[in-house]
């Protein structure tokens, strides 16, 4: 059986800490290194990844990964392509989702999307663009395949929402701390918490939060409220390093032992 989201989750928490969830753009600097980088993470302490699928017109994501995104489109990067990611790094035994806007899916054929996911050894999916009144095709593919689906709350949002987005979700709700694109902050937003314990009360099993956290001071402090802390362009910029390569698998392994330190710290 693939393994969960929820189920990575629920053994980090039951080990006495949230998840630690790195984000990783399939196909940056190219398939292979995002491959290697995303199984270095993996070695230094996170407990789910998400592969980001190359998208042209990235409206939710800040400027580190728009251009990783470009990077990888222009090295040929495809459905297809992230999809051999994810079963290459299923077969170390994290939960591995896909994190994508829901055009190429739909282009891709949203059941064949939901099987081969599945046969890849896929989690599941996160379409931070599509809400769930609109997403019947997609829950009805990911259920009849036993994949997670993964929505978003942000701090706008609704008692009414929350409910909603908590009832449609399996895996976890991704709570994003803040309005606005994806990228690195020198603090938090300080409803984060709440919004977590808002989302927790509409019925969410499980809230992770993202957008913004970069360092270990930071995700401790997340770790003190959420059920996982979710690292995007920390990850990005580390991998970077020098053209990527073996300086930025390094750089990107250090990051992943830092930021699951501070997790652990968070609850201590």
């Amino acid at each position: 059986m693939n393994r969960t989201a929820g189920a990575a989750i629920d053994d980090a928490l039951a080990d006495g800490r949230p998840a630690l969830i790195a984000y990783l753009p399939a196909g940056y600097p190219d398939l292979a290194t995002s491959v290697e980088a995303a199984k270095v993470v993996i070695d230094a302490g996170v407990d789910v990844v998400e592969f980001g699928l190359p998208y042209s017109d990235p409206m939710m994501d800040g400027p580190l990964i728009q251009a990783a995104s470009e990077v990888a489109l222009q090295k040929g990067t495809r459905t297809r392509e992230v999809l051999s990611a994810v079963e290459q790094v299923a077969t170390t035994g994290a939960a591995v989702l896909v994190m994508t806007y829901y055009n190429p899916i739909y282009a891709y054929g949203v059941e064949r999307f939901a099987a081969d996911l599945s046969s890849a050894g896929g989690a599941g999916l996160i379409t931070p663009d599509l809400l769930p009144e609109e997403a019947g095709a997609w829950v009805g593919a990911a259920d009849a395949h036993d994949l997670d689906k993964v929505f978003l709350v942000a701090p706008a949002s609704t008692d009414e929402r929350l409910a909603e987005v908590a009832q449609a979700s399996r895996g976890f709700v991704y709570v994003a701390s803040r309005m606005g694109v994806t990228g690195l902050q020198t603090s938090l937003s300080g409803g984060a918490g709440d919004l977590v314990a808002r989302t927790k009360a509409a019925g969410a099993e499980r809230a992770c939060v993202g957008i913004g956290v970069s360092n270990r001071e930071q995700a401790a402090e997340v770790a003190g409220f959420a059920d996982g802390v979710i690292v995007g362009s920390a990850f990005v910029k580390a991998l970077g390093t020098d053209g990527g390569g073996t300086a930025g698998l390094d750089a990107i392994g250090a990051l992943a032992a830092e930021l699951a330190s501070g997790v652990r710290e968070g609850r201590a």
